[in-house]
């Protein structure tokens, strides 16, 4: 089976490729998804994997997900990629210049549809604080300014971030069920 990974960004495509390696083969779809408003990233990903499906009518998964910061009531949310586009990582860290509460979390969302079944989400999060400056080459996003055990998500390899990240984690959990979808 060939795996549709339907999104605009590229660099979530390779992260899932590279998690699927020996597993699964990939294919890169680059559809923009009308995604619904919701505080939920399991029902907007559902919601971008039904449009998806009626479009491309082939096994497929999308993904949502959230950034969350404590001292920001839970801001930016499932609405991170349009503050990461109007704020960037430097409105951030100035959100939080002065702040000592740097807690904050990544959860995400994939889901899978294949038109023969109802659509299924899985979900991934990991807990980090955010820097006081950005560090690493890799990633892309938030990653330069999320630290997990002493590493931004940027200072780590592709192959490492694939194995500890929160998509890694969804994505986990989706092979899980592939491997045995009678669970």
């Amino acid at each position: 089976m060939t795996l549709a990974v339907v999104t605009g960004n590229s660099h979530k495509a390779r992260e899932v490729a590279a998690f699927f390696q020996g597993f699964l083969e990939v294919e890169h779809v680059p559809l923009d998804c009308p995604e619904l408003k919701s505080d939920d990233v399991g029902e907007i990903a559902r919601g971008k994997a039904a449009f998806a499906y009626g479009k491309i009518h082939r096994p497929l998964i999308v993904d949502d997900t959230a950034f969350s910061i404590r001292a920001l009531g839970g801001f930016p949310g499932p609405y991170a990629a349009y503050v990461l586009t109007t704020l960037g990582n430097a409105g951030i860290l100035r959100l939080l210049e002065g702040v000592s509460d740097r807690a904050a979390y990544f959860e995400t969302a994939i889901a899978y549809a294949d038109g023969e079944r109802t659509i299924r989400v899985f979900r991934g999060r990991i807990d980090g604080t955010v820097t006081h400056s950005p560090r690493g080459t890799g990633g892309f996003g938030y990653d330069p300014i999320f630290e997990v055990d002493g590493q931004t998500l940027a200072e780590l390899t592709l192959a490492e971030k694939s194995r500890v990240s929160h998509r890694a984690r969804a994505l986990r959990a989706l092979r899980e069920w592939l491997e045995n979808p009678e669970r």
